[in-house]
């Protein structure tokens, strides 16, 4: 551990006491089969919530949820695609050409069109992404106005990785803005992650929002009618009469080029959507109140998802022949074990921080960031006084923990923390290796800075000490065939001094943010402090 004057004697010590068999034995629990995959609404989901309770309590934390306990309703609701009664044709000359759903298309629930019936013509608009702060708008040129647009998954290469993923992630929303009424996306014949036969399985599983009091569901475009994504074959006929071939546009997109034109064919979407189940979904929210008289009433929220997939069908080659409960023993116990500890890191000091920390187990995130979406959205403490999120999920620690890459620390002050964090545990910090996996927008934090609070992610880097194990192609390995299947459980390979030493970056990050007399405020100009800051950026 390097010396560094930054951190005080105090926490210098709770530091020291980090224990990784603690982290191992939460893990444990937390993956355990009996607790069949912690879906939320299940047995299950209520088992992990008393567990962190239970030890959240017994640290002396105090409750922050609702009515003075440590819960927060999250009311759930799933919505699905009725597919006997959904279609999608191309039409040409007025005559349609139909399709087989979950074979060459799938389509979107519509919460807000339960009966959605549209015919349109249909315009390319390229990745369907408009950035103006960086000098690229695929809508350049073209009226979309009462149309479908097509697009294709992801954003150029060239922009910057957290950008890169917003991006990739909010074209619904720009082709609402555009006045567009329906989506279809498709992938780059290059791309093998965003694939309709990947996609169709868990597409199938519909959508789940929260709702609010009214039943109104949250994070859904009622403007947008209808929304399809297609594979590789049917974006091939949709190219048919456009004037420009479909291996030229690809082209022009694999060179990151702008690019809108209309595709001379239009498109009949019906789309039923059912409400499927309600789920009483809930946060678990614990404070370890501040010692500052005035900065007390501020608060850094440290958030790990408590849920998972739930029960599957069994997968081949499972470490248990037939096995089906998706454990999540990585994503995410590991990151509640972590906070866990962190916890007890924060409540051995001999005087609290100044400002008071908040833990959140999450539920939902599986779903679509929805329990800290919603806790963000009502928290449970006044939303001005929340200075700061760490959020933790699949820290990765499969090898020594070496180099980190803190995903948001380039965007606000935190930077700070991170690196006296960093030095003081000899850690090195790098940039993302994997901007194409769009983990900026993949995780609870990204909740917070759509709040305009700044926020941490902090992963694993690449390095392992061993010139012969490369971190980057360990990781995309382990996403490519553990990731979301029941081998994702406790029979792994985990290096849980690396994980302890993740608790002490979690805390030392969270406890110097604590100390410090200035909230922490957004960069100057940054895209994301700008975009959802709120004025809270600094000069």
């Amino acid at each position: 551990m390097g010396q560094s004057n930054a951190i005080p004697a105090d926490a210098q010590q709770a530091v020291k006491t980090v224990r990784p068999e603690a982290i191992r034995t939460h893990m444990s629990i937390l993956a355990n089969d009996s607790l069949k995959g912690r879906k939320p609404g299940t047995r299950g989901f209520a088992m992990a919530a008393d567990y962190v309770v239970g030890q959240l309590k017994a640290l002396g934390l105090q409750p922050a949820g609702e009515n003075n306990t440590f819960r927060q309703n999250v009311p759930l609701r799933r919505w699905q695609v009725k597919e006997s009664n959904s279609s999608l044709a191309l039409v040409s000359n007025g005559r349609e050409l139909p399709f087989t759903y979950g074979k060459q298309f799938i389509l979107n629930p519509s919460p807000d069109n339960p009966n959605s019936d549209i015919m349109a013509p249909v315009i390319f608009v390229g990745y369907g992404v408009t950035a103006p702060d960086l000098g690229y708008d695929d809508y350049t040129g073209v009226d979309v106005k009462g149309k479908i647009v097509a697009f294709l998954n992801g954003a150029p290469a060239t922009f910057p990785s957290n950008q890169r993923a917003y991006n990739s992630s909010s074209k619904a929303e720009n082709a609402v803005a555009h006045g567009a009424i329906g989506t279809i996306a498709f992938s780059l014949p290059t791309d093998l992650r965003s694939r309709i036969e990947t996609a169709a399985p868990r597409a199938r599983q519909g959508i789940t929002r929260w709702v609010d009091k009214d039943g109104k569901p949250k994070s859904t475009f009622p403007a947008l009618k209808g929304a399809a994504s297609i594979s590789d074959s049917l974006a091939k006929l949709l190219f048919a009469n456009a004037p420009t071939s479909f291996s030229e546009a690809m082209g022009q997109a694999m060179k990151n080029r702008p690019q809108a034109f209309p595709l001379n064919v239009s498109v009949h979407m019906k789309t039923q959507t059912d409400i499927a189940e309600d789920i009483a979904g809930f946060n678990v929210v614990a404070v370890l109140p501040g010692s500052d008289p005035a900065l007390k009433n501020e608060y850094i929220v440290q958030v790990a998802h408590l849920d998972h997939l739930g029960v599957g069908r069994p997968v081949k080659g499972a470490s248990t022949p037939g096995d089906s409960i998706f454990n999540g023993a990585h994503d995410n116990a590991s990151g509640v074990a972590i906070m866990l500890e962190t916890a007890r890191l924060y409540a051995s000091l001999s005087k609290a921080p100044r400002r008071s920390i908040l833990f959140v187990g999450v539920t939902g995130e599986e779903m679509g960031l929805l329990g800290s979406d919603y806790f963000a959205s009502n928290p449970t403490v006044p939303k001005d006084k929340i200075v700061a999120n760490l959020t933790l999920d699949m820290p990765f620690f499969f090898h020594p923990l070496l180099d980190i890459v803190p995903y948001g620390a380039e965007h606000s002050s935190l930077n700070k923390e991170v690196k006296q964090a960093a030095a003081f545990l000899g850690v090195q910090i790098s940039p993302d290796p994997i901007p194409e996996q769009t983990v900026f927008m993949r995780s609870d934090h990204f909740s917070f800075v759509r709040q305009g609070i700044p926020a941490l992610f902090i992963k694993s880097g690449s390095q392992t000490g061993n010139p012969n194990l490369d971190g980057t192609k360990l990781n995309l390995e382990w996403r490519a065939t553990i990731y979301h299947t029941p081998q994702d459980d406790m029979n792994q390979p985990f290096d849980f001094n690396s994980a302890a030493k993740h608790a002490q970056l979690q805390f030392l990050v969270g406890y110097l943010t604590a100390q410090e007399s200035q909230r922490p405020t957004w960069n100057k100009g940054d895209f994301f402090g700008t975009k959802f800051g709120k004025g809270n950026v600094g000069q």
